[in-house]
C-alpha cells in the first residue's frame, strides 16, 4: 500500500490535490474481515473514501456490526461515509438472526399488497438503521420473465412489470421515508438472462421497444418515487450498445438511463469483480470505462484493498489525460453530495447500547411482518 502510495504521489502530480483526493467518494470499497484494516485507514488517508459494502464475511452480531459502522466513519475527513449492504430477504441477505430473517421478494408480488411492502421496508430500514446502515442495494427492480435465470427468481417481485413497478416504488418509499437509501438495480432489467453475471456475461436479445415498454416500467416507477441510486447490470445488450456491456456503457448509463428516464440520482456499478465484467477488463479498466460512461460510484466487493487502490489510482489518471472529463467528475461529486446530504446529514454518535439494540433487531413487530409475508411463500 505505501508503494502504490509513493507511486501515485510521482505519477499524478499534476492532478490538483483536492481532485485526487475527491476520487476517493466515487469507491464504495469493501473489508477483508470483521473490523478496519491498517491497509484501508492508509487508503482513506490518500482518498476521501465514498463508503464501504458489508457482506456476510464483516458481520457477527448486531452490536458488533453497529461497532464496525461506527469506525468506519472514522476513516471520513470531511463528507461520511455510506455504509451499504446488500439485504433484499430471502437468499440475498447478509444480515441473519437476530436481525429479522425476511423472505424472499417474490412473496410480496403473491400477496399484491404494496401496505405490506411499505411495511416490511420500513421494518428493514429500522433495523439497518440502528446499526449505522445506510444504503441498501434493494428493491430488486428485474422482472422474473425467464423462469430459467439462474441468478433472479425468488429475488424479483413479480414477472409483471406493473406489479414490479408498484410494489418496488412502495418499497423504495419505505426505506427512504424512515432514513435509509434505498437502490434499485439491475438497470436496464436482468429479468429475462439465462446465465449469471457473476460467472459469465449474460445476453439480453430484445429490441429496444420492448425493453422500454418493459424492463424501464419499473425503473421508472422508483425514480418517480426519488429512489436515490440505481445499480448498473453486467449485461450485453446488443439492440442498445452491440459492444459494451451495460455498466460501461454511455449509450445504456447516460443516453438511456439518465437522459432518457431523467434519472437525477446517483447511478451506481454492480460489483466490477464479477467475472461478466471481471474475464475482459481489469477492475481499473473496468472502473475508468465505468465512470466515462455516466456511472457516479464504482462497488468493488471482495475486500483486496490493493485492487481498490489500484482502482483510484487509474481513475486519477484518466482525469489527468481526459479519459474522464473534470465535469463529468464534478457532475457525480454533486450527485454523491446532495446524495449525502440527504441521508447522511445527521452527526454520527456513539454506538447504540446493546439493550437499545435488542428492542429493535429482530423484535417482535418487525417479526409478525415477516410472518405476514410468508403466509405468501
Amino acid at each position: 500500500m505505501a508503494i502504490l502510495a509513493r507511486r501515485a504521489n510521482v505519477i499524478i502530480a499534476s492532478v490538483p490535490r483536492s481532485i485526487r483526493r475527491d476520487i476517493g467518494q466515487l469507491l464504495i470499497g469493501s473489508l477483508p474481515g470483521t473490523t478496519i484494516t491498517p491497509e484501508l485507514r492508509s487508503l482513506a488517508r490518500e482518498f476521501q473514501l465514498g463508503g464501504v459494502i458489508l457482506f456476510s464475511r464483516n458481520i457477527e452480531a448486531p452490536e458488533q456490526v453497529a461497532e464496525l459502522a461506527y469506525d468506519v466513519q472514522s476513516l471520513a475527513t470531511e463528507t461520511p461515509l455510506w455504509v451499504s449492504v446488500d439485504q433484499e430477504g430471502g437468499r440475498v441477505a447478509r444480515l441473519r438472526a437476530p436481525f429479522t430473517e425476511w423472505p424472499p421478494m417474490a412473496v410480496l408480488g403473491r400477496s399484491g399488497d404494496p401496505s405490506l411492502a411499505s411495511r416490511f421496508a420500513a421494518s428493514l430500514a429500522a433495523e439497518l438503521k440502528a446499526v449505522g446502515i445506510t444504503l441498501d442495494y434493494a428493491p430488486v427492480l428485474d422482472i422474473h420473465t425467464n423462469p430459467k435465470n439462474p441468478i433472479i427468481g425468488d429475488r424479483a417481485l413479480a414477472e409483471s412489470a406493473e406489479h414490479v413497478a408498484e410494489l418496488g416504488a412502495a418499497i423504495v418509499a419505505g426505506l427512504q421515508d424512515n432514513g435509509v437509501a434505498a437502490c434499485g438495480k439491475h438497470f436496464p432489467g436482468h429479468g429475462d438472462t439465462s446465465v449469471d453475471s457473476h460467472l459469465e456475461l449474460p445476453l439480453v436479445e430484445h429490441p429496444p421497444d420492448r425493453i422500454r415498454r418493459v424492463e424501464c416500467v419499473p425503473f421508472r416507477a422508483a425514480i418517480a418515487a426519488d429512489v436515490a441510486f440505481i445499480m448498473t447490470a453486467h449485461i450485453l445488450v446488443p439492440a442498445l450498445d452491440e459492444e459494451n456491456p451495460a455498466t460501461l456503457s454511455s449509450r445504456i448509463v447516460k443516453d438511456m438511463l439518465r437522459d432518457e428516464l431523467g434519472f437525477r440520482g446517483v447511478i451506481v456499478s454492480d460489483d466490477l469483480e464479477m467475472k461478466a465484467i471481471a474475464k475482459t477488463w481489469t477492475v481499473p479498466d473496468a472502473a475508468v470505462l465505468a465512470i466515462a460512461a455516466g456511472c457516479d460510484a464504482l462497488l468493488i466487493c471482495s475486500g483486496d484493498v490493493d485492487a481498490q487502490a489500484r482502482t483510484l489510482e487509474a481513475l486519477v489518471h484518466a482525469v489527468e489525460d481526459d479519459r474522464i472529463s473534470v465535469q463529468a467528475l464534478e457532475n457525480s461529486l454533486k450527485r454523491l453530495r446532495q446524495a449525502k446530504e440527504r441521508f447522511l446529514a445527521a452527526p454520527v454518535g456513539t454506538p447504540p447500547r446493546l439493550r437499545d439494540l435488542q428492542q429493535v433487531v429482530g423484535c417482535d413487530a418487525h417479526r409478525r411482518v415477516a410472518d405476514e409475508m410468508a403466509r405468501f411463500l
